[in-house]
């Protein structure tokens, strides 16, 4: 798949097909994830990769809108330094959805969907990931075979995004 076509067509996929993901589909994404940009070449940040059925539905808690997780066939969370100078925190946070990106965008090649989950309740998602006292998880990412493989090939719908115009200013605001 062209660059171009990934980054026009993928979308976000929330229902999944009950199956497990491919490993070397997960592993895909996952090096995609480790081939992120980041300030200066820092990679801030591991991932821990779930596929257990029940440590899915359980990491589905973490968010109002996390309960997609419960039904991918895998999860990815990204996890960070607590790191508490706001001017480092907001590069780690560019720097994890660069990594977030570049995962979702390798899953959308080889056929998998992808959505991601904010993380509201931080003390369960340390719990459930086991991620050591200075660190901090603020997103998860759900994988899967779409529930309807036509997600992948259908054209987006037209509108739903802003025209080139409304936000692209030249020179200027």
């Amino acid at each position: 798949m062209e660059t171009w076509e990934a980054i026009s067509m993928m979308r976000a996929v929330r229902s999944f097909a009950d199956r497990p993901l491919d490993r070397s589909h997960l592993e895909r994404i996952l090096r995609a994830g480790r081939r992120a940009p980041s300030s200066k070449n820092s990679q801030r940040w591991a991932f821990v990769a779930c596929v257990d059925r029940e440590h899915l539905r359980d990491l589905s808690k973490v968010g109002p809108f996390a309960g997609h997780i419960a039904g991918a066939g895998a999860a990815v969370a990204i996890v960070t330094p607590d790191d508490g100078e706001q001017s480092r925190r907001q590069w780690i946070m560019f720097d994890s959805g660069q990594a977030a990106q570049n995962m979702m965008l390798a899953a959308w090649d080889v056929g998998v969907g992808s959505a991601h989950a904010a993380v509201y309740d931080e003390a369960l998602a340390r719990d459930l990931l086991g991620y050591p006292d200075d660190q901090r998880c603020d997103l998860i990412i759900s994988f899967g075979y779409p529930s309807d493989p036509a997600v992948t090939t259908i054209p987006p719908a037209k509108g739903g995004r802003q025209r080139l115009d409304e936000v692209v200013h030249w020179e200027r605001w």
